[in-house]
């Protein structure tokens, strides 16, 4: 999915650096509904923000690991690490404390859970602004009947899975993400919302097939804080048919 190249990590093992995906249009191309200078800013500037500090917070994984694994991989197994290092860690202090003979971890899990808010933010950041520019189109475009039948079923008509993904995007708290996904093991189409950076199928479990990016450098310097009505509008420049490829790889 994301854009990569291989170079040499300073511990010896090749691993791959994440690169800045190219855009499909040119960023005046979803003008009037997303401006020129936003895009250019959102994209150049602060997805590219994201990629060079996961970049940053990998190779400091790598060394800590002695290996490098996949973004979502790393994601996934935050939470893991960070009780399971966590408390290798502290044990690894309280055994010296009750005996003559220390043992002390063999790597440096405390390097590794202290990286783990920036790879998940910036590695989350890098994951929903590559769907993200994928799920909008200077000319829109229609579903696939498959699509439009599963949204039906879920959600009634179309006009209300977007009154309803709407509401979730606006009603995001601070800065975060509002996402139409697919649930695998129930087999229908849900709306969720994700705080900050947060992907959505590590957060939730939920195939990402439409966000909306709500964070306020997607839409201040032209809506300023009316969110609703860049919600309102970013429909209009929906690439159904990416959303439609997402979802049919989903069922499979």
């Amino acid at each position: 999915m994301f854009s990569r190249r291989f170079v040499k990590a300073s511990v010896g093992a090749a691993r791959q650096k994440h690169t800045l995906p190219e855009l499909p249009y040119e960023y005046s191309a979803l003008e009037p509904v997303i401006s020129r200078e936003i895009m250019s800013l959102h994209h150049s500037k602060h997805h590219a923000t994201y990629i060079n500090n996961l970049n940053a917070a990998e190779e400091k994984l790598a060394q800590a690991q002695a290996k490098a694994a996949d973004t979502n991989t790393i994601i996934r197994l935050l939470n893991e690490i960070k009780f399971n290092g966590g408390g290798h860690v502290n044990h690894s202090i309280l055994w010296p404390n009750l005996s003559p003979t220390p043992t002390e971890p063999s790597c440096d899990i405390n390097t590794i859970i202290s990286l783990a808010p920036g790879l998940r933010f910036n590695g989350g950041g890098h994951i929903n602004h590559t769907i993200f520019w994928q799920n909008l189109s200077p000319n829109g475009g229609k579903p696939s009947s498959a699509l439009t039948q599963a949204i039906e079923k879920d959600f009634g008509s179309w006009d209300n899975m977007k009154n309803q993904l709407a509401a979730a995007s606006v009603g995001v708290q601070g800065s975060g993400w509002g996402w139409l996904g697919y649930n695998q093991q129930m087999k229908k189409l849900q709306i969720a919302t994700c705080q900050n950076q947060d992907p959505l199928q590590a957060t939730t479990g939920l195939v990402p097939l439409f966000g909306i990016d709500v964070w306020e450098h997607a839409y201040y310097l032209q809506y300023k804080n009316v969110r609703a009505d860049y919600v309102k509008a970013i429909f209009d420049v929906a690439n159904w048919g990416d959303v439609s490829k997402r979802y049919e790889n989903a069922l499979k």
